[in-house]
Protein backbone atom coordinates (compact mmCIF):
# COMPACT_ATOMS: atom_id res chain seq x y z
CA UNK A 1 0.00 0.00 0.00
CA UNK A 2 2.77 2.30 0.66
CA UNK A 3 2.99 3.54 -3.02
CA UNK A 4 0.01 4.34 -3.21
CA UNK A 5 0.40 6.82 -0.29
CA UNK A 6 3.96 7.95 -2.03
CA UNK A 7 1.48 8.80 -4.50
CA UNK A 8 -1.39 10.54 -3.19
CA UNK A 9 1.36 12.34 -1.04
CA UNK A 10 2.47 13.97 -4.98
CA UNK A 11 -0.82 14.82 -6.09
CA UNK A 12 -1.44 16.74 -2.99
CA UNK A 13 2.03 18.34 -3.35
CA UNK A 14 1.07 19.35 -7.13
CA UNK A 15 -2.49 20.48 -6.10
CA UNK A 16 -0.50 22.84 -3.11
CA UNK A 17 1.89 24.09 -5.38
CA UNK A 18 0.19 24.72 -8.25
CA UNK A 19 -1.64 28.41 -8.32
CA UNK A 20 1.09 29.48 -7.39
CA UNK A 21 3.89 27.20 -10.27
CA UNK A 22 2.28 25.42 -12.72
CA UNK A 23 -0.64 27.70 -13.01
CA UNK A 24 1.26 30.80 -13.79
CA UNK A 25 3.44 28.89 -16.46
CA UNK A 26 0.27 27.26 -17.98
CA UNK A 27 -1.39 31.03 -18.35
CA UNK A 28 2.36 32.03 -20.41
CA UNK A 29 0.83 29.62 -23.17
CA UNK A 30 -2.16 30.79 -23.76
CA UNK A 31 -2.95 33.07 -26.74
CA UNK A 32 -2.67 36.94 -25.52
CA UNK A 33 -6.14 39.09 -26.11
CA UNK A 34 -4.95 42.70 -27.01
CA UNK A 35 -6.58 45.36 -26.02
CA UNK A 36 -8.56 47.42 -28.79
CA UNK A 37 -8.95 51.27 -27.40
CA UNK A 38 -10.87 54.15 -29.50
CA UNK A 39 -8.52 57.36 -28.98
CA UNK A 40 -10.92 59.42 -30.92
CA UNK A 41 -13.66 58.02 -27.80
CA UNK A 42 -13.66 61.37 -25.62
CA UNK A 43 -12.52 59.96 -21.71
CA UNK A 44 -15.70 58.82 -19.74
CA UNK A 45 -16.16 61.03 -15.97
CA UNK A 46 -15.32 59.72 -12.90
CA UNK A 47 -16.22 59.17 -9.11
CA UNK A 48 -13.72 57.97 -6.82
CA UNK A 49 -15.41 56.01 -3.94
CA UNK A 50 -13.59 55.02 -0.76
CA UNK A 51 -14.68 53.93 2.87
CA UNK A 52 -13.47 54.65 5.81
CA UNK A 53 -13.29 53.22 9.49
CA UNK A 54 -11.41 55.08 12.39
CA UNK A 55 -8.60 56.17 9.64
CA UNK A 56 -7.47 59.38 11.49
CA UNK A 57 -3.84 57.98 11.20
CA UNK A 58 -3.93 57.73 7.49
CA UNK A 59 -6.15 60.69 6.78
CA UNK A 60 -3.82 63.46 6.50
CA UNK A 61 -2.01 61.75 3.94
CA UNK A 62 -5.15 60.41 2.65
CA UNK A 63 -6.25 63.85 1.64
CA UNK A 64 -3.24 65.06 0.18
CA UNK A 65 -3.31 62.59 -1.89
CA UNK A 66 -6.75 63.43 -3.11
CA UNK A 67 -5.72 66.87 -3.12
CA UNK A 68 -3.28 65.82 -5.87
CA UNK A 69 -5.66 63.90 -7.77
CA UNK A 70 -8.34 66.57 -7.96
CA UNK A 71 -5.57 69.27 -9.22
CA UNK A 72 -4.61 66.84 -12.06
CA UNK A 73 -8.61 65.83 -12.53
CA UNK A 74 -10.26 68.74 -11.61
CA UNK A 75 -14.13 67.25 -13.12
CA UNK A 76 -13.05 63.97 -10.80
CA UNK A 77 -16.11 63.60 -8.26
CA UNK A 78 -15.23 62.09 -4.63
CA UNK A 79 -17.43 60.56 -2.06
CA UNK A 80 -16.53 59.36 1.38
CA UNK A 81 -18.20 57.20 3.65
CA UNK A 82 -17.34 56.97 7.05
CA UNK A 83 -18.90 53.96 8.55
CA UNK A 84 -19.67 55.98 12.31
CA UNK A 85 -16.06 56.29 12.86
CA UNK A 86 -15.14 56.37 16.70
CA UNK A 87 -12.34 58.80 16.22
CA UNK A 88 -12.45 61.93 14.06
CA UNK A 89 -12.49 60.52 10.80
CA UNK A 90 -16.02 61.73 9.83
CA UNK A 91 -14.85 65.35 11.19
CA UNK A 92 -11.75 65.28 9.00
CA UNK A 93 -13.65 64.32 5.95
CA UNK A 94 -16.61 66.43 6.52
CA UNK A 95 -14.37 69.84 7.03
CA UNK A 96 -13.44 69.16 2.89
CA UNK A 97 -16.77 69.84 1.11
CA UNK A 98 -14.61 71.75 -1.46
CA UNK A 99 -12.51 68.18 -2.35
CA UNK A 100 -15.02 65.39 -1.89
CA UNK A 101 -18.75 64.47 -0.54
CA UNK A 102 -19.31 62.86 2.37
CA UNK A 103 -21.76 60.24 3.12
CA UNK A 104 -22.74 59.48 6.61
CA UNK A 105 -23.82 56.34 8.17
CA UNK A 106 -26.42 56.19 10.95
CA UNK A 107 -25.41 52.86 11.95
CA UNK A 108 -22.30 50.72 11.50
CA UNK A 109 -22.99 48.82 8.24
CA UNK A 110 -19.51 47.39 6.67
CA UNK A 111 -17.67 48.73 3.64
CA UNK A 112 -19.96 46.83 1.36
CA UNK A 113 -22.87 48.94 2.64
CA UNK A 114 -21.07 51.95 2.19
CA UNK A 115 -19.88 51.22 -1.48
CA UNK A 116 -23.53 50.46 -2.49
CA UNK A 117 -24.46 53.57 -1.01
CA UNK A 118 -21.83 55.63 -2.95
CA UNK A 119 -22.21 53.92 -5.89
CA UNK A 120 -26.39 54.86 -5.62
CA UNK A 121 -24.87 58.60 -5.53
CA UNK A 122 -21.95 58.85 -7.69
CA UNK A 123 -22.71 60.40 -11.31
CA UNK A 124 -19.55 59.35 -12.93
CA UNK A 125 -19.56 57.14 -15.90
CA UNK A 126 -16.48 54.87 -13.84
CA UNK A 127 -16.69 54.22 -10.27
CA UNK A 128 -12.83 53.97 -9.08
CA UNK A 129 -13.14 52.26 -5.69
CA UNK A 130 -9.82 52.43 -3.01
CA UNK A 131 -9.41 52.50 0.86
CA UNK A 132 -8.70 55.22 2.85
CA UNK A 133 -5.30 53.73 3.46
CA UNK A 134 -4.26 53.57 -0.15
CA UNK A 135 -2.41 56.92 -2.17
CA UNK A 136 -3.20 56.56 -6.06
CA UNK A 137 -0.80 58.16 -8.02
CA UNK A 138 -2.24 61.52 -9.42
CA UNK A 139 -1.34 60.72 -12.83
CA UNK A 140 -2.94 57.35 -12.82
CA UNK A 141 -6.30 58.42 -13.38
CA UNK A 142 -6.04 59.18 -16.68
CA UNK A 143 -4.65 56.23 -17.98
CA UNK A 144 -7.12 54.26 -16.07
CA UNK A 145 -10.30 55.71 -17.61
CA UNK A 146 -8.36 55.25 -21.08
CA UNK A 147 -8.72 51.84 -21.02
CA UNK A 148 -12.35 52.30 -20.73
CA UNK A 149 -12.75 53.43 -24.56
CA UNK A 150 -12.51 49.77 -25.49
CA UNK A 151 -16.08 48.89 -24.89
CA UNK A 152 -14.86 45.41 -24.13
CA UNK A 153 -13.58 46.38 -20.94
CA UNK A 154 -16.06 46.59 -18.36
CA UNK A 155 -13.16 46.63 -15.11
CA UNK A 156 -9.65 47.65 -14.43
CA UNK A 157 -7.55 46.51 -12.08
CA UNK A 158 -4.39 49.15 -10.29
CA UNK A 159 -1.03 47.48 -9.45
CA UNK A 160 -0.71 47.89 -5.76
CA UNK A 161 2.69 47.99 -4.05
CA UNK A 162 3.69 47.75 -0.50
CA UNK A 163 6.06 50.44 0.53
CA UNK A 164 7.29 48.93 3.74
CA UNK A 165 8.22 45.45 2.89
CA UNK A 166 11.43 46.06 4.97
CA UNK A 167 9.15 46.08 8.17
CA UNK A 168 9.83 42.94 9.48
CA UNK A 169 8.80 39.19 8.49
CA UNK A 170 5.18 39.88 8.22
CA UNK A 171 5.58 42.75 6.37
CA UNK A 172 8.64 40.74 3.90
CA UNK A 173 5.78 37.86 3.21
CA UNK A 174 3.12 40.23 2.61
CA UNK A 175 4.92 42.20 -0.04
CA UNK A 176 6.48 39.33 -1.67
CA UNK A 177 3.29 37.18 -1.70
CA UNK A 178 1.75 40.36 -3.32
CA UNK A 179 4.70 40.36 -5.84
CA UNK A 180 3.47 36.87 -7.26
CA UNK A 181 -0.52 38.42 -7.13
CA UNK A 182 0.47 41.01 -9.08
CA UNK A 183 2.50 38.99 -11.85
CA UNK A 184 -0.07 36.07 -11.91
CA UNK A 185 -2.95 38.81 -12.22
CA UNK A 186 -1.27 40.01 -15.26
CA UNK A 187 -0.94 36.74 -16.95
CA UNK A 188 -4.63 36.42 -16.39
CA UNK A 189 -5.39 39.93 -17.99
CA UNK A 190 -3.43 39.12 -20.73
CA UNK A 191 -5.07 36.52 -22.57
CA UNK A 192 -8.53 37.47 -20.96
CA UNK A 193 -9.79 38.42 -17.36
CA UNK A 194 -8.49 38.24 -13.76
CA UNK A 195 -10.31 36.24 -11.34
CA UNK A 196 -11.50 39.39 -9.37
CA UNK A 197 -9.75 43.06 -8.06
CA UNK A 198 -8.57 43.92 -5.01
CA UNK A 199 -10.32 47.03 -3.06
CA UNK A 200 -7.11 49.48 -3.07
CA UNK A 201 -7.54 50.32 -6.21
CA UNK A 202 -9.94 49.06 -9.16
CA UNK A 203 -12.51 50.39 -11.36
CA UNK A 204 -15.75 49.49 -13.26
CA UNK A 205 -18.30 50.83 -15.15
CA UNK A 206 -21.10 52.43 -12.66
CA UNK A 207 -24.05 50.90 -14.62
CA UNK A 208 -22.50 47.01 -14.17
CA UNK A 209 -22.31 47.85 -10.25
CA UNK A 210 -24.50 45.03 -8.82
CA UNK A 211 -26.10 44.47 -5.60
CA UNK A 212 -23.45 43.52 -2.51
CA UNK A 213 -24.70 41.93 0.69
CA UNK A 214 -23.29 43.69 3.41
CA UNK A 215 -21.31 40.29 4.43
CA UNK A 216 -19.62 39.81 1.40
CA UNK A 217 -16.41 41.25 -0.51
CA UNK A 218 -17.84 44.69 -2.37
CA UNK A 219 -13.77 43.98 -4.68
CA UNK A 220 -14.65 40.30 -5.24
CA UNK A 221 -18.17 40.94 -6.54
CA UNK A 222 -18.47 44.04 -8.31
CA UNK A 223 -15.28 43.38 -10.46
CA UNK A 224 -16.12 39.55 -11.13
CA UNK A 225 -19.60 40.76 -11.91
CA UNK A 226 -18.22 42.92 -14.77
CA UNK A 227 -17.36 39.24 -16.72
CA UNK A 228 -20.90 38.12 -16.67
CA UNK A 229 -21.71 41.09 -19.24
CA UNK A 230 -19.42 39.50 -21.08
CA UNK A 231 -16.81 42.51 -20.96
CA UNK A 232 -13.16 42.34 -19.47
CA UNK A 233 -11.46 42.50 -15.59
CA UNK A 234 -8.21 43.59 -17.00
CA UNK A 235 -4.85 44.59 -14.69
CA UNK A 236 -2.87 48.09 -15.59
CA UNK A 237 0.55 48.57 -14.99
CA UNK A 238 0.72 52.02 -15.76
CA UNK A 239 -2.46 52.50 -12.59
CA UNK A 240 -0.15 52.28 -9.27
CA UNK A 241 -1.23 52.62 -5.72
CA UNK A 242 0.68 52.10 -2.87
CA UNK A 243 -0.35 50.65 0.64
CA UNK A 244 1.54 50.13 4.05
CA UNK A 245 1.35 46.27 5.28
CA UNK A 246 0.45 44.66 8.28
CA UNK A 247 3.62 44.10 10.57
CA UNK A 248 1.89 42.64 13.39
CA UNK A 249 1.62 38.96 12.40
CA UNK A 250 -1.67 38.89 14.66
CA UNK A 251 -3.35 41.25 13.07
CA UNK A 252 -2.24 39.47 9.67
CA UNK A 253 -3.47 36.44 11.41
CA UNK A 254 -7.18 38.24 11.79
CA UNK A 255 -6.99 39.84 8.45
CA UNK A 256 -6.40 36.92 6.44
CA UNK A 257 -9.03 34.72 8.51
CA UNK A 258 -11.58 37.73 7.91
CA UNK A 259 -10.72 38.32 4.60
CA UNK A 260 -11.16 34.07 3.72
CA UNK A 261 -14.56 34.42 5.52
CA UNK A 262 -15.84 36.62 3.79
CA UNK A 263 -14.35 35.57 0.29
CA UNK A 264 -15.55 31.99 0.49
CA UNK A 265 -18.84 33.56 1.16
CA UNK A 266 -18.80 35.68 -2.06
CA UNK A 267 -17.75 32.17 -3.61
CA UNK A 268 -20.96 30.58 -2.76
CA UNK A 269 -23.25 33.85 -3.79
CA UNK A 270 -21.23 33.97 -6.86
CA UNK A 271 -21.20 30.63 -7.89
CA UNK A 272 -24.12 29.92 -10.01
CA UNK A 273 -23.20 33.00 -12.20
CA UNK A 274 -20.06 31.71 -12.30
CA UNK A 275 -20.98 28.58 -13.47
CA UNK A 276 -23.47 29.91 -16.00
CA UNK A 277 -21.57 32.79 -17.87
CA UNK A 278 -17.53 31.50 -17.43
CA UNK A 279 -15.63 29.80 -20.13
CA UNK A 280 -14.17 26.57 -19.60
CA UNK A 281 -10.81 28.71 -19.46
CA UNK A 282 -12.09 31.14 -16.74
CA UNK A 283 -13.22 28.13 -14.94
CA UNK A 284 -9.93 26.98 -14.58
CA UNK A 285 -8.84 30.48 -13.78
CA UNK A 286 -10.93 30.89 -10.97
CA UNK A 287 -10.58 27.04 -9.43
CA UNK A 288 -6.24 27.67 -10.14
CA UNK A 289 -6.45 31.35 -8.47
CA UNK A 290 -9.31 30.93 -6.41
CA UNK A 291 -10.08 27.74 -4.68
CA UNK A 292 -7.38 25.86 -4.32
CA UNK A 293 -5.53 28.56 -2.67
CA UNK A 294 -8.79 28.57 0.06
CA UNK A 295 -7.82 24.44 0.65
CA UNK A 296 -4.07 25.07 0.35
CA UNK A 297 -4.41 23.69 4.18
CA UNK A 298 -5.63 20.67 4.35
CA UNK A 299 -4.02 20.06 0.66
CA UNK A 300 -0.92 20.21 2.18
CA UNK A 301 -1.60 18.45 5.43
CA UNK A 302 -3.14 15.40 3.62
CA UNK A 303 -0.05 15.14 1.32
CA UNK A 304 2.23 15.18 4.49
CA UNK A 305 0.32 12.91 6.68
CA UNK A 306 0.69 10.41 3.12
CA UNK A 307 4.38 11.05 3.26
CA UNK A 308 4.73 10.06 6.73
CA UNK A 309 2.60 7.31 6.66
CA UNK A 310 3.90 6.19 3.18
CA UNK A 311 7.50 6.07 5.41
CA UNK A 312 6.27 4.51 8.19
CA UNK A 313 5.01 1.30 6.30
CA UNK A 314 8.37 0.95 4.76
CA UNK A 315 9.81 0.68 7.49
CA UNK A 316 10.79 3.98 8.61
CA UNK A 317 8.64 4.81 10.95
CA UNK A 318 11.83 6.09 13.14
CA UNK A 319 12.59 8.68 10.52
CA UNK A 320 9.44 9.87 9.61
CA UNK A 321 8.80 10.79 13.24
CA UNK A 322 12.01 11.97 13.33
CA UNK A 323 11.02 14.26 10.42
CA UNK A 324 7.93 15.16 12.12
CA UNK A 325 9.68 16.44 15.15
CA UNK A 326 12.22 18.19 13.47
CA UNK A 327 9.52 20.19 11.14
CA UNK A 328 7.83 21.24 14.55
CA UNK A 329 10.86 22.29 16.20
CA UNK A 330 11.77 24.11 12.92
CA UNK A 331 8.33 26.01 13.23
CA UNK A 332 8.37 26.89 16.82
CA UNK A 333 12.23 28.14 15.86
CA UNK A 334 10.66 30.55 12.91
CA UNK A 335 7.88 31.68 15.07
CA UNK A 336 9.91 32.67 18.46
CA UNK A 337 13.01 33.76 16.82
CA UNK A 338 13.82 36.21 13.63
CA UNK A 339 15.21 33.50 11.64
CA UNK A 340 16.24 33.89 7.60
CA UNK A 341 14.29 32.10 5.61
CA UNK A 342 12.95 29.91 8.81
CA UNK A 343 10.77 32.65 9.70
CA UNK A 344 9.26 33.54 6.09
CA UNK A 345 8.39 29.88 5.77
CA UNK A 346 6.71 29.75 8.88
CA UNK A 347 4.85 33.53 8.33
CA UNK A 348 3.56 31.30 4.84
CA UNK A 349 2.39 28.49 6.60
CA UNK A 350 0.19 30.80 9.28
CA UNK A 351 -1.28 32.50 6.56
CA UNK A 352 -2.24 29.35 4.36
CA UNK A 353 -3.35 28.21 8.19
CA UNK A 354 -5.58 31.25 8.17
CA UNK A 355 -7.16 31.35 5.31
CA UNK A 356 -8.38 27.70 5.65
CA UNK A 357 -9.65 29.06 9.53
CA UNK A 358 -11.86 31.36 7.72
CA UNK A 359 -13.14 28.80 5.60
CA UNK A 360 -14.33 26.72 7.85
CA UNK A 361 -16.31 30.09 9.31
CA UNK A 362 -18.01 30.24 6.15
CA UNK A 363 -18.61 26.89 6.00
CA UNK A 364 -20.08 27.05 9.77
CA UNK A 365 -22.35 30.20 8.57
CA UNK A 366 -19.98 32.77 10.03
CA UNK A 367 -20.21 36.65 8.37
CA UNK A 368 -18.28 39.52 8.93
CA UNK A 369 -19.77 42.76 7.90
CA UNK A 370 -17.65 45.68 9.61
CA UNK A 371 -14.01 45.64 10.08
CA UNK A 372 -11.45 47.72 12.03
CA UNK A 373 -7.98 48.36 10.43
CA UNK A 374 -4.89 46.55 11.71
CA UNK A 375 -3.28 48.81 14.10
CA UNK A 376 0.27 47.76 12.66
CA UNK A 377 -0.11 49.02 9.30
CA UNK A 378 0.08 52.62 10.00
Amino acid sequence: MSPHFYFLAAICAVLFLHPYVTYPLSLRLLRARPLAPDPASPLPTASLLFSAYNEEAALPAKIANLEAIKACNPDIEILAYSDMSSDATTAMLARRPDLLTLVPATERTGKATGMRRMVAQATGDICIFTDANVLLDPAAVTPLLSYFRDPAVGGVSGTLRYINDADGVTASVGGLYWRLEEHIKALESRCGSMMGADGAIFATRRALYPHVPAHLLDDMTASISVTFHGLRLIRASDVVAYEKGTTDPRDEFRRKRRIACRAFNTHRHLWPSIRRHFTALDVYKYLSHKLLRWFGAPILACGIAALLLAMTLNGLGAYALGLALASGALFVAGRLFAVPVLSQITEIALSIAATFIGVIDALRGRTYAIWTPAASRN
